[in-house]
């Protein structure tokens, strides 16, 4: 199950870039309050709600913004998000899938089309390269909850399918269908997780050099400041070295 993860320099990135954006509540918001409408407004009996609010407190969203987001769903919220994929090719070959939740398809068809031409990407056919990932639960984990062994062990027990270790901290994967399950009984031993989700997972993964990597990431960037994106998964691998020079 063990084995270091080529995931997590993907990963770890995405969630710096989280950080730093300014719609990020708003993104979380809408998640909630979707997640609420397609199931009950109560998180002990909505999985994916139960999901949303967690990553929403994982990044530190104050308890009223939740409540609001879920009060909005209930309240008749006259706005109706659906969830979108777009897939297409970033610079170096890469392949991208695009999750968004939107209530006009046509503006953010042409926000994500626009993003991809301006910045060397080409915008694919839904399908068009999603037969190269996984459909994944994905839990996460810092370094700090344990060391690998502890991780592993635990994972085991939950029921897991594999866990990658680093010093950046621990990837436990699952069954998409078993995300829930593993994800409950993982916080009774391991406590509450930094993410939750749905994953894409690459079947291989591309290793950038410089030239491609830099404009990939205004590519990644471009998509995550639109505010009906909601996440950006891709198969491309930067090296520490790489993001270094890019970052200096």
């Amino acid at each position: 199950m063990a084995g270091h993860s080529k995931f997590k320099n993907i990963m770890h990135r995405k969630g710096a870039q989280d950080k730093k954006r300014s719609n990020l509540f708003s993104k979380l918001s809408r998640e909630i309050t979707v997640a609420a409408k397609m199931g009950a407004p109560d998180p002990d009996m909505n999985p994916r709600l139960r999901l949303a609010v967690n990553n929403a407190k994982a990044q530190s969203m104050p308890k009223d913004n939740i409540q609001r987001a879920i009060d909005k769903a209930s309240g008749g919220d006259e706005d109706n998000y659906e969830e979108v994929r777009y897939e297409g090719y970033g610079p170096g070959g890469v392949a991208l899938i695009v999750e968004a939740l939107t209530d006009n398809r046509n503006r953010t068809a042409t926000a994500v089309r626009t993003a991809f031409s301006k910045n060397g990407g080409n915008l694919g056919t839904e399908g068009s390269v999603a037969h190269g990932f996984e459909r994944k639960g994905l839990i996460e984990y810092p370094a700090s909850v344990g060391d690998e062994e502890k991780v592993l062990e635990a994972a085991i027990e939950a029921g897991a399918d594999d866990v990658e270790s680093d010093e950046g901290g621990h990837t436990i994967w699952t069954e998409m269908e078993a995300l829930h399950e593993v994800a409950g009984a993982l916080e009774k031993t391991l406590g509450e997780a930094e993410n939750v989700k749905l994953a894409w997972k690459p079947n291989i993964t591309v290793e950038m050099e410089e030239g491609p990597a830099g404009t990939l990431l205004k590519l990644v960037d471009a998509l995550d400041d639109d505010d009906d994106v909601q996440t950006v998964w891709g198969n491309y691998e930067i090296s520490d070295e790489v993001m270094e020079k890019l970052e200096a």
